[in-house]
C-alpha cells in the first residue's frame, strides 16, 4: 500500500508540475484585464448587464447534438494537404485598380485594400491558435507571406478575443507598427498588456465609429462570445465592422450567429460592396454561435451586398465537419449572388475579377437538407 501511496503521489506531483509549465508558458497570452476608466466605460455600455456583456437573441446549445456531432467527426474535417498561394510583396504595392482588393490568408485573417487604405482583420502568423506554441488547433498551412513583407497597414481590425481571432505572438510582433489598432470594448487592456501603446488603440461599441486615414471604421453587432480563460466568460465585447471608404464599403462579419440588427446594418451603413462573413466551423448544436453557409448568404441579402466573400474556413479545425463542406454549401446556396473564393493568399479585385475555378478537391460532404444551422431567436 505504502509503494501505490507512493506512485500515486508521484503521479500528482509530475501532473502538478506539467500543468505549472502550462500555466506559465499560457499567462502572457491570457492579457490583462480591463481596469479604471476602461473598465467603467465597458459597464456603460447598452451590451453590458450584470457584469458581463450579452446578446441582444441570447445564444443557444444543444448538448446532446454536440456529444453527437464528436461521434460523427467528418473523414475529410482536415485536408491531407494544403499549401497556399505564393505571395509576393510586389503584388500589393501597386494600388487594385478598382479601388478595393482582398488578400485571404485562411480562416478570417485577411487584408483589405479598400480605397487607398489597408486594413488588416483579425491577424493570426502563429502556428497555433493557442495560448501555447505546442498545443492546440494547428494551422494547415504557413502563412503566404511574412508578417514584416506586408506593405504599411493602416488599421489592424479585431472582432473578438478567442484564441483564433486575437493571436498574442502576432499582435506582440505587431507592437512597434506605426497602426491603429480597432478592438471592441475592453480588448485594448490585452494590447497595452502586450506593449502596444495606448494612443494606437481604437476602442468601440457598437455603433460607434473611427476615422482611420480616408476612411471610416463602424463597429456593428454580431452575435457571438468572448473569453480566453474558463473565468472571464463575456468580459470583452465581439463585434463585426463595416468599412467605408471614400467609394466603396466592405463589411467584415468576425464571428457571428445569425442575428435580428442585421437588416439595420444594412439600412444605415449599406449598401455593401462585398460582404466577407464567416461561413465555416457550424454545427447544430451551436448553432447561435457560427450562422453558416446557408443564413451567411441569408445574411448577404440583409446587409444589401454585392459580391459575397466567404472567411472563416480553410484554415484549420474547430468544428466536425468535412473543410470543404463550407463553400460548397455556399456555392449551392448563392443564386446568382457573385462568390469570390480564392486560393490563400491569392490577391483579388472582387468588384473586376472574373469567376475564380473551385481549386480545391471534390469530396464528400453534407448538405443544408442533411445538416442545416438554424439560430434561434430570429425575427420573422
Amino acid at each position: 500500500m505504502t509503494r501505490i501511496r507512493r506512485l500515486l503521489l508521484g503521479a500528482l506531483a509530475l501532473t502538478l508540475v506539467f500543468l505549472g509549465v502550462v500555466l506559465v508558458q499560457a499567462w502572457p497570452a491570457f492579457g490583462a484585464r480591463a481596469e479604471g476608466v476602461r473598465r467603467a466605460r465597458m459597464e456603460q455600455s447598452p451590451q453590458w448587464h450584470d457584469g458581463s456583456f450579452v446578446n441582444p437573441e441570447p445564444i443557444i446549445n444543444h448538448v446532446g447534438t454536440m456529444l453527437d456531432g464528436m461521434l460523427h467527426v467528418s473523414e475529410h474535417a482536415s485536408p491531407t494537404s494544403l499549401q497556399a498561394a505564393p505571395l509576393e510583396p510586389a503584388a500589393l504595392r501597386s494600388p487594385p485598380a478598382s479601388g478595393v482588393r482582398i488578400t485571404w490568408f485562411g480562416h478570417s485573417t485577411t487584408l483589405i485594400e479598400l480605397d487607398g487604405q489597408r486594413v488588416l482583420t483579425d491577424p493570426s502568423w502563429s502556428e497555433r491558435s493557442s495560448p501555447i506554441a505546442w498545443l492546440g488547433p494547428r494551422h494547415w498551412f504557413r502563412p503566404p507571406i511574412a508578417l514584416a513583407e506586408l506593405p504599411p497597414i493602416d488599421a489592424v481590425v479585431i472582432s473578438h478575443d478567442h484564441y483564433d481571432h486575437l493571436d498574442h505572438g502576432t499582435l506582440v510582433a505587431m507592437k512597434d507598427w506605426p497602426t491603429k489598432f480597432v478592438v471592441p470594448l475592453g480588448i485594448g487592456a490585452y494590447l497595452e498588456g502586450w506593449g502596444i501603446a495606448a494612443d494606437k488603440i481604437i476602442e468601440l461599441d457598437w455603433w460607434e465609429r473611427a476615422e482611420v486615414g480616408a476612411l471610416t471604421i463602424v463597429c456593428t453587432p454580431a452575435r457571438h462570445a468572448s473569453g480566453r480563460t474558463p473565468f472571464d466568460r463575456d468580459q470583452t465585447l465581439w463585434a463585426s465592422y463595416a468599412l467605408l471608404g471614400s467609394a466603396h464599403r466592405v463589411y467584415f462579419s468576425g464571428d457571428t450567429g445569425m442575428f435580428n440588427a442585421l437588416r439595420e446594418i444594412g439600412r444605415k451603413l449599406g449598401p455593401f460592396d462585398v460582404t466577407m462573413i464567416e461561413v465555416g466551423q457550424y454545427h447544430g448544436g451551436w448553432p447561435d454561435w457560427h450562422i453558416g453557409p446557408e443564413q451567411a448568404m441569408s445574411a448577404h441579402q440583409q446587409l444589401r451586398g454585392k459580391a459575397f466573400f466567404p472567411i472563416h474556413w480553410g484554415g484549420l479545425q474547430l468544428a466536425y465537419h468535412g473543410w470543404t463542406e463550407p463553400v460548397e454549401r455556399v456555392r449551392a446556396a448563392a443564386g446568382s449572388t457573385p462568390v469570390v473564393i480564392p486560393r490563400p493568399g491569392q490577391p483579388v479585385e472582387p468588384l473586376t475579377s472574373p469567376a475564380l475555378a473551385p481549386w480545391w478537391p471534390k469530396l464528400p460532404f453534407e448538405s443544408a437538407q442533411d445538416a442545416p444551422i438554424v439560430s434561434s431567436g430570429l425575427r420573422p
